[in-house]
């Protein structure tokens, strides 16, 4: 599989002196296209600095990040903007809707209407909530409001979906459709998505899991079967 990202000896520490907490402590890995990856570990572990790192919403003190061959670890505001909107999606535990528009018009917020018109109707069918575009969040139940979250996350084209706990505010039974939902775009729909969780049984879905304990890398496993969404045991 060709590479999306490349992490190369990545560092980052928060606060300062007595109370500086080293989060990252030289961080190298590799993700290919098309790959469902697990990054597991408790809190505190550096995950969730992590997937910040490759979303370009954080930026390393050392090292570097590499996206399709251009490094993005140190780009200035705005070319991180562009790259945020043009490549990635983010997925988070809290949904982030915005309460006063519309199922469409939050996932049109991501959307570049003027290559494809058709993008936002396409998204919300992909979810299954073409019944659903002219509610608001707040008449939508948490597996739905989480299903907008995702087509936001996916209508600016983003082939890399970066993905925060992001069962951990929804009942199991949820959260399990939601799981299923994100391992169809990896499988049938060729998205490399990523998944931060401190779930055991959530990273048994993953082709590879990464394993993090105090801003390093513990161990990184491949499974070769993978276990199936519908079948984790929560």
């Amino acid at each position: 599989m060709e590479k999306i990202l490349e992490v190369r000896d990545l560092v980052k520490t928060y606060g300062s002196k007595e109370s500086a907490v080293r989060a990252l402590n030289g961080i190298h890995l590799d993700i290919y296209e098309g790959e469902l990856l697990v990054i597991l570990g408790s809190s505190g572990s550096g995950k969730s600095t992590l997937l910040n790192m490759l979303g370009g919403m954080d930026q390393p003190d050392q090292g570097s990040v590499w996206f399709r061959g251009k490094e993005i670890s140190h780009l200035n505001d705005r070319e991180l903007t562009k790259y945020r909107k043009n490549s990635v999606g983010f997925v988070f535990q809290a949904f982030h809707l915005i309460g006063e528009l519309t199922v469409s018009e939050n996932v049109a917020l991501t959307a570049d209407l003027r290559k494809d018109p058709e993008i936002v109707d396409h998204m919300l069918e992909l979810m299954g909530l073409s019944g659903k575009k002219n509610k608001y969040p707040s008449q939508l139940s948490g597996g739905e409001q989480q299903r907008v979250a995702i087509a936001r996350a996916l209508a600016g084209s983003a082939n890399l979906l970066l993905c925060d706990e992001p069962t951990g505010a929804l009942d199991s039974e949820t959260g399990k459709k939601i799981l299923i939902l994100l391992e169809k775009l990896a499988r049938e729909h060729h998205k490399t998505v990523v998944i931060v969780t401190h779930t055991k049984e959530i990273a048994e879905m993953g082709d590879r899991v990464i394993t993090m304990r105090d801003g390093q890398i513990l161990s990184i496993r491949e499974n070769a079967s993978p276990v199936l969404a519908e079948r984790i045991e929560w």
